[in-house]
């Protein structure tokens, strides 16, 4: 607490004033004990006004009593609570801290009454359905997914599952997985997480909305479609949508193809895995959406954050990484689709951070509005005055057009000069961007799918990149070798927690 010229500093989500101990009504100050126990806890502070100004108690004493009597009296379960007198400049204050409670929620009792407080900014608000939901299962130390459900596992099949286990670790899957991954209980029912992950999910809340919208905003559509289904089968149906109605140009070099993708893959990915991970699947009017406009895409998910702050008021590198759902975040971490630790925000952050220099552009954005999260990402090749043009994208490649001249025709292709749909790539033609009269002979396949996924996420290992492409890691770290060699790619940083960059002058 802080005391500057007789002032505390004002209310928040931690702090409440009160001038003076009502006590005919009660109710006035016993919700704000019971916002406090049911969220991060706080202090209410007896004896200063509205304002912050001390004006002190007149029998301190006999206040303290009657609050610790109305606590015990009026709230369900009691709360910890220390009752601290506070002595400043002949004013005698009263300091009420509840503790942060463990066997949420904490009711506030009155006439046959229950009713569950949490604090909203600087305010005591009752709870709504959704949040007294999650406080009953934050005090009996369980998560929505992880509650056992009466469908028998037995009359399901996790098909998709186990063939996607199989694709993306090159490992055998085993039924015995269901249980330790905590899809399936001991007595053979499925949990809720269960429900997400079976071939046939009936979860209706378990819905992803895609629209490619015609524009900056919300207007005409240009394609619409909604898919109910597991969350293996959302996620690719998701990211399809999005390859589908993005763009990815090209330029050709000397000896190789350099993508000018709209966004990073991996980013994106990995925004639309902690969407589906960290959404409030108690939220039963609510779904994951993509809106893809010119300019950005926007992954919307039922849920704000788990903690009540507001993420555009945080620093995305102190944000603790909180998980809504840890039963389906482990299942997405064992089919390799999120990290192992860390968070999956400052993940996409940084994924953008790292792109080569010639697709840098602004940085993913997060917000939270009421009960929705938000994560935007950028255009990487738009401006505020519309498309970048093909010139303009040539000089981020490489500043000297006269040695490596441009084929206006064929950079490229903007969506204005080209019957190409969004996503798809052009096919190759002669007299590209970077060709020169002695063409240097091709780097060969394999050299170009490092490239494409070095770009896609320069963080990737050679283990990863070995993996993807379906070869050795001692092949892949020849083909880095080669790549290094002819100065086409370099290494930041260490082998761990470092990124490869492109080079684009060879």
């Amino acid at each position: 607490m802080q005391i500057h010229n007789n002032t505390l500093i004002a209310e928040c989500s931690a702090y409440d004033f009160k001038e003076m101990l009502e006590r005919k009504k009660v109710k006035s100050w016993l919700k704000s004990v019971s916002a406090f126990a049911n969220t991060d806890g706080g202090s209410l502070f007896y004896g200063v006004n509205d304002d912050g100004i001390i004006v002190g108690l007149e029998n301190p004493q006999a206040d303290a009593d009657f609050i610790s009597e109305m606590i015990k009296a009026r709230l369900d379960p009691v709360p910890e609570v220390q009752l601290i007198p506070i002595e400043h400049e002949g004013h005698t204050l009263l300091e009420v801290k509840v503790k942060a409670g463990m066997l949420t929620p904490y009711y506030y009792y009155q006439d046959g009454t229950r009713t569950a407080y949490t604090r909203v900014g600087n305010e005591s608000v009752e709870c709504n359905s959704q949040q007294l939901l999650s406080l009953v299962l934050k005090g009996t130390h369980m998560t929505w997914d992880s509650l056992p459900t009466q469908v028998d596992a037995n009359k399901h099949s996790f098909i998709i599952l186990a063939n996607t286990f199989r694709e993306q670790t090159h490992h055998e899957w085993n039924d015995k997985y269901l249980e330790s991954f905590g899809l399936v209980t001991s007595d053979d029912k499925l949990t809720n997480a269960g429900l997400l992950f079976v071939d046939n999910c009936t979860i209706f809340q378990s819905r992803i909305f895609c629209t490619r919208w015609s524009g900056l905003y919300k207007d005409d559509a240009i394609s619409s479609i909604e898919h109910r289904a597991n969350l293996v089968l959302l996620l690719k149906y998701g990211m399809d949508f999005i390859n589908n109605y993005t763009m990815s140009g090209w330029v050709k070099m000397p000896n190789y193809r350099l993508n000018l993708p709209d966004y990073s893959d991996r980013a994106i990915f990995e925004g639309l895995v902690n969407h589906l991970i960290h959404r409030d699947y108690t939220v039963m009017g609510g779904e994951v959406h993509i809106d893809i406009y010119d300019d950005r895409v926007e992954l919307v998910s039922p849920g704000a954050m788990l903690d009540g702050t507001q993420i555009q008021d945080r620093d995305i590198y102190s944000v603790p990484s909180l998980r809504r759902n840890p039963v389906i975040a482990d299942m997405f971490t064992q089919l390799d689709y999120m990290e192992k630790r860390g968070s999956g925000l400052r993940k996409m952050r940084e994924l953008t951070e790292k792109l080569p220099n010639f697709l840098l552009g602004k940085e993913p954005y997060y917000k939270t509005e009421a009960s929705s999260f938000f994560s935007i990402f950028y255009n990487l090749n738009w401006s505020k005055n519309g498309r970048i043009p093909v010139e303009e994208v040539a000089k981020r490649v490489n500043n000297t057009l006269e040695k490596y001249p441009v084929n206006e025709e064929k950079f490229g292709e903007n969506v204005e000069n080209s019957e190409r749909r969004f996503g798809e790539t052009p096919k190759s033609s002669e007299n590209k961007f970077g060709e020169t009269a002695d063409k240097p002979k091709n780097i060969g396949r394999t050299a170009q799918k490092i490239i494409d996924l070095v770009i896609s996420d320069p963080s990737m290992s050679a283990e990863a990149m070995a993996l993807k492409i379906g070869i050795s890691s001692r092949a892949v770290e020849k083909q880095i070798a080669k790549l290094r060699s002819m100065s086409i790619l370099s290494r930041e940083g260490a082998d761990f927690g470092g990124y490869w960059r492109i080079e684009i002058n060879p």
